[in-house]
């Protein structure tokens, strides 16, 4: 069966004897979180050092996940890793894909993703936490960046599925922020026009509760391109506070 490695890290997992499947299920690491357990098999996250790059390498067994197209499942990285593949064409910012192999022994589905570490960027639920400490410019750095990312993702008429803080990272860089995506596994083309695309933002804006009008404004002004005070920001503020009220009533 053949594998993914990419380019860029092919060496450096040579050089320690990790390119190949086998390798990368037996070596023995700590994991940075209790494995999932259910859909019948298992699913953890292990953390990996090489020569001062990190890693994150995610390894499961029998954990899958069922669609119609796949009515009998596939493991879940089977399906987040064609995501990531599929960001990569579209040109939407997200986690880079190092390692991808998938085996089928006697009766086990194991199934192992590599990713790159993003250890130079910071979730946005972090930096929600220090809100009320970053400065203007920076709050509406962010802002941009997140409006911009959504923009992008919509433009490419991809739903994230999962449009959360904690999925979403930045970076600082000059006067802006720069900000990708993790988690791809719930991905999939919007169907529904701009419903989909407030289901996919609403989630978003539910978990920042103290961002103003104004700063939501911002955001969907970078997102709409349109200016803060237009009838269409309005008319999408509208939309999103109405689904949020909905969503908490529940």
């Amino acid at each position: 069966m053949s594998d993914f490695i990419a380019a860029t890290e092919r060496g450096l997992l040579e050089r320690h004897g990790l390119a190949d499947f086998n390798s990368l299920w037996d070596v023995q690491l700590d994991a940075v979180d209790e494995p999932n357990i259910g859909r019948g098999g298992w699913s953890s996250v292990f953390r990996l050092e090489l020569e001062g790059a990190g890693f994150y390498l995610k390894r499961q067994n029998n954990y899958l996940t069922r669609t119609l197209h796949r009515p009998f499942g596939e493991p879940s990285f089977s399906r987040e890793f064609r995501n990531i593949t599929r960001y990569q064409s579209l040109g939407i910012p997200s986690l880079q894909a190092v390692f991808f192999g998938e085996r089928l022994i006697e009766d086990e589905r194991r199934a192992i993703l590599m990713t790159r570490a993003l250890d130079s960027w910071t979730d946005l639920d972090s930096l929600l936490q220090q809100w009320p400490t970053l400065s203007a410019h920076q709050r509406l750095a962010i802002l941009q960046a997140c409006g911009q990312l959504a923009r992008t993702l919509h433009a490419a008429n991809q739903v994230h599925g999962c449009f959360y803080p904690k999925h979403i990272f930045l970076r600082s860089r000059a006067n802006a922020y720069l900000a990708q995506l993790i988690d791809l596994e719930k991905t999939r083309p919007a169907f529904f026009g701009w419903r989909d695309r407030i289901k996919d933002l609403e989630p978003l804006l539910r978990r920042a509760p103290f961002w103003t009008e104004a700063e939501v404004r911002e955001l969907l002004a970078t997102y709409l391109q349109a200016a803060t005070d237009s009838e269409l920001v309005g008319l999408w503020w509208q939309r999103l506070a109405k689904r949020s009220s909905y969503k908490e009533a529940l």
